[in-house]
């Protein structure tokens, strides 16, 4: 009579048919495993690099700003006005402080828009204010102007447009001269379609 194997007979016949072959499968405890077995466990993800996100080498890195390549010049756009609201009409509901206010911050912008150039900010405020009754300092500073206005045109690529000559002789036509300056300044924004501080890049 046959006797029947034991479990630990090393020579019990194995059941026929195909045998697995490789790790048993996850969560299958028939192959003696326990449940789970195989399963994959948590994924370490690599750390971001210190310049992984799309503004490398703009840090803090904003929606809508430009990436720049490395070493690439960059710079802040500027502030789009109305040309004729700061000819005429802010001047006007302000008693003429606007006219200050507005010849303090395109000096700042295009000092901000370039710092590759040497943009005096105050200066030019300060020659109006302390030295307006030389009636010759504020001229020069209007032609300064213009020419820095042209430098800003440059800067962006673009022909340039702007004339101190031209907007030192509408400063006697009514004081034109914001108008036409504004208008140049327009020109620069429009090139790059940004709003107001944000990072651009300039060509090189």
């Amino acid at each position: 009579m046959t006797q029947p194997h034991h479990p630990s007979d090393p020579h019990r016949l194995h059941p026929a048919g195909p045998q697995p072959v490789g790790p048993p499968p996850a969560g299958d405890a028939g192959y003696g495993a326990p449940a789970g077995y195989g399963a994959p466990g948590p994924q370490a993800h690599p750390a971001p690099g210190p310049h992984s996100g799309p503004g490398t080498g703009l840090d803090p890195w904003r929606p809508g700003e430009l990436a720049a390549p490395p070493h690439a010049p960059v710079g802040l756009a500027m502030k789009r006005r109305n040309p004729v609201a700061v000819w005429l009409g802010l001047p006007l509901i302000t008693l003429g402080i606007y006219g200050l206010v507005w010849y303090y911050r395109i000096h700042r912008e295009m000092a901000e828009f370039d710092p590759r150039r040497q943009v005096p900010v105050a200066g030019p405020l300060l020659v109006l204010l302390f030295l307006g009754w030389t009636v010759v300092a504020p001229l020069v500073s209007f032609y300064n102007t213009g020419q820095r206005i042209a430098d800003s045109q440059r800067s962006a690529g673009l022909p340039v447009t702007c004339s101190p000559v031209v907007g030192l002789l509408l400063c006697f036509v009514f004081g034109l001269q914001t108008l036409y300056y504004q208008t140049e300044l327009n020109r620069v924004v429009d090139a790059y379609r940004a709003p107001e501080g944000t990072r651009i890049v300039l060509p090189g």
